[in-house]
């Protein structure tokens, strides 16, 4: 079987109502660094400081997630939970322009983790009820570009902003209106769809898993996906640890290993990333900028990574922008040694984040393909169930190293472990690579255990995860 994923749309917008995403998008992406600035600027926090706070988020919306999730396949109300969304986001950032204490603020963040997963289920669900089958490819790059093109536009906002007055927190209020403009134009633009899907069904749509579990690179982490509700049962790490030893043979297990090792180093590295650049010396407009450098080429490259991997293969392209990203941390790590007091290395760190960000987007098109075809014929619901609660865990584990290193460590330190852990992945995705390989050459097996193990397994790592 041969998996392609369009990233390149045959419309840039396949339906006019798909341009109000553009404004919450801008809005998360602006807010994605004035969070920390806020905190290390504004309240005189510390890197420890904005490390809590980001564990408190991924916290809260790992478990919301499940939640939300239950709530879109019960309720069918797409655009209401939108609005809850991009409005929630709204009233909270205006909120927090009036915040004088970082308890206040760490209160607000989590809450704003416990209304995140809304906005996903409900967007990826109305793309996939909207548009026939014929159109989704089409109408998911379409939101995917819709996604990155806001994300440039709140960074670029953010820069001219700052560099005018310099004034973080007015900037929420601004942040807040485009969230209110993207809540107004769903509400009025969007109808709630006749026929409905569910979570589950999200798991055959390369596509749609694809824009779900698309890798982060701002402060936000990528939303999880749990097609199936976990539940409390005794013995479920056991069953999932019986599970992966006997499906060693798959490459399934080497490539969530491979993909949580990949997002502990992101989350550790871009959590810490903008409370290094403030000690750096560098200015909250400068920051913007090296930011917007990231999704910058993130948009230039990403339609084109598609192609790239029809041409090079994921297995190829994934490793090389592995190891791309982990040269890119170990350059941050050297500029801690060289480069810090020359004006904060602004050009070198515009350079290599903008480098990163070339790397994320073809290992995100990569990484999916491969995760994808494995789930050929097997129960993805669970599976997907699996992987994400991996990446829960990987978002609150990074979140906490970072704020353990924060206490004791430099960022150095950070650095360098962050570049550590994506080298250690490299062999692991050469070994699903081969993996992949003898099954496709081997005869055809059953797997390993039933769904029914699958299943609990994914609910051994989600409630795992909470202790």
């Amino acid at each position: 079987m041969v998996l392609s994923l369009r990233t390149w749309p045959r419309r840039l917008i396949a339906r006019p109502w798909l341009l109000g995403f553009v404004p919450i998008n801008a809005a998360t992406s602006g807010f994605g660094v004035v969070l920390p600035l806020l905190i290390l600027i504004v309240l005189h926090g510390s890197w420890t400081d904005v490390a809590v706070a980001a564990t408190l988020f991924n916290a809260a919306v790992i478990l919301s997630s499940v939640a939300w999730g239950h709530l879109s396949d019960r309720y069918p109300l797409r655009r209401l939970f939108l609005v809850i969304n991009f409005g929630g986001y709204g009233l909270l950032y205006l909120t927090l322009a009036e915040v004088h204490s970082l308890f206040a603020l760490y209160a607000i963040y989590t809450v704003i983790g416990l209304i995140a997963p809304a906005g996903a289920s409900a967007s990826n669900l109305l793309i996939l009820e909207k548009f026939t089958e014929a159109e989704r490819a089409n109408a998911y790059a379409s939101f995917q570009e819709m996604s990155i093109i806001g994300s440039v536009l709140g960074l670029l906002i953010g820069y001219f902003w700052t560099l005018a007055n310099d004034a973080l927190l007015s900037l929420l209020y601004v942040l807040a209106g485009l969230a209110a403009v993207s809540a107004v134009a769903i509400w009025y633009g969007v109808k709630d769809p006749v026929r409905s899907f569910t979570t589950a069904q999200v798991a055959g749509h390369p596509e749609s898993l694809f824009s779900r579990i698309r890798v982060s690179t701002s402060f936000h982490i990528a939303i999880p996906f749990f097609p199936h509700r976990p539940s409390l049962r005794g013995g479920a790490i056991h069953r999932f640890r019986t599970w992966a030893r006997e499906e060693l043979h798959h490459e399934l297990p080497l490539v969530f290993a491979a993909t949580f090792l990949f997002s502990l180093s992101a989350n550790l590295y871009n959590i810490s990333y903008t409370p290094y650049l403030v000690s750096a010396g560098l200015a909250a407009s400068a920051i913007f900028l090296v930011n917007f450098s990231n999704n910058f080429v993130q948009m230039l490259v990403f339609p084109l990574s598609g192609g790239m991997v029809t041409r090079f293969g994921s297995d190829r392209l994934v490793q090389r922008a592995t190891y791309l990203r982990a040269l890119g941390y170990l350059a941050t790590a050297g500029f801690t040694f060289f480069l810090v007091a020359r004006s904060g290395a602004f050009e070198e760190n515009l350079l290599v984040f903008g480098v990163l960000g070339g790397a994320i987007a073809v290992y995100s098109t990569a990484s999916t393909l491969m995760l994808f075809r494995g789930l050929e014929g097997r129960d993805a619901g669970s599976l997907l169930g699996v992987n994400s609660a991996l990446g829960g865990v990987a978002a609150v584990a990074g979140a906490g190293l970072a704020a353990g290193l924060a206490a004791f460590g430099s960022y150095r330190l950070v650095f360098l472990v962050s570049a550590g852990a994506l080298l250690a992945s490299l062999p692991i995705w050469t070994a699903a690579s081969v993996a992949y390989i003898r099954r496709k050459h081997a005869p055809e097996s059953p797997p390993a255990s039933p769904p029914t193990e699958i299943r609990r397994a994914a609910e051994a790592v989600a409630t795992a995860k909470t202790h």
